[in-house]
């Protein structure tokens, strides 16, 4: 299901998906932190040693789109100390590369007031791209979906790095695994990206789009099911996508 949330200018559309970042991350919050009171109050005290609440975690996009609205999250008086921050997707590049999703995060997001959370990074090459990521896979920290995440879209129809043209392509929209590995026909560098199984699971989905050709192509794939990351998405009568869009 697609809830459509429209703007006519950027700075209004930042300051609407931000506050709805953060009423869903303090929601998330709120339960974790109401789980873990129950789990303490129904077990025997004796001898027990209870972990702490685990962070809210927020999957964040890379790409030039989301840059304003990142830089306006990063001032939000957010409950920063107990959120993480991880990618949607990153391309198998160091960090000191200019096509780092990793870099850019840290530029814009983790500055000001969320300079306080705690960065959760999809990328390390220093070790084999395959490697990794079954790593990552078998990673405790990745053994939930994020609670938040913030999507964006290519004109192709791909979200995170779910790529149509990837030979990853079916393993992407079919695997239980929280994490892929994909290599687009049409674009630059190997990638890391959440699974389509995964981002299905995420219970407070966000989608960052602005310009008419965009809004366009989002229609298309929702009327009906088409080879595209988005559609997949669109059409599952599970998802809930909020789609924030700005006009201009």
């Amino acid at each position: 299901m697609i809830e459509l949330h429209a703007f006519d200018d950027q700075r209004a559309q930042s300051d609407a998906l931000a506050k709805a970042v953060g009423d869903a991350l303090h929601a998330s919050l709120a339960a974790q932190t109401a789980t873990s009171d129950a789990g303490i109050s129904g077990a025997s005290t004796a001898g027990t040693s209870t972990a702490g609440v685990r962070p809210a975690l927020l999957a964040v996009s890379g790409g030039s789109s989301p840059r304003p609205f990142l830089q306006t999250l990063s001032t939000q008086s957010f409950d920063w100390p107990h959120i993480a921050v991880t990618l949607v997707d990153d391309r198998w590049v160091p960090e000191t590369d200019s096509a780092s999703n990793s870099q850019l995060v840290h530029a814009t997001l983790l500055q000001n007031a969320a300079r306080n959370a705690t960065f959760w990074p999809l990328v390390d090459t220093s070790q084999d791209l395959h490697a990794h990521v079954a790593a990552l896979n078998a990673d405790a920290r990745f053994a939930s979906v994020p609670d938040v995440a913030i999507l964006g879209m290519g004109e192709d129809g791909h979200t995170a790095s779910i790529f149509a043209d990837a030979p990853e392509w079916d393993h992407a929209i079919s695997t239980t695994e929280r994490f892929v590995a994909v290599h687009p026909g049409s674009a630059p560098h190997a990638r890391v990206s959440w699974s389509l199984s995964a981002l299905k699971e995420v219970k407070h989905l966000f989608l960052l789009i602005a310009g008419p050709r965009k809004m366009d192509v989002l229609n298309a794939a929702a009327s009906s099911l088409q080879k595209n990351a988005i559609s997949q998405l669109a059409n599952d009568k599970g998802v809930r996508l909020d789609v924030y869009w700005c006009a201009n």
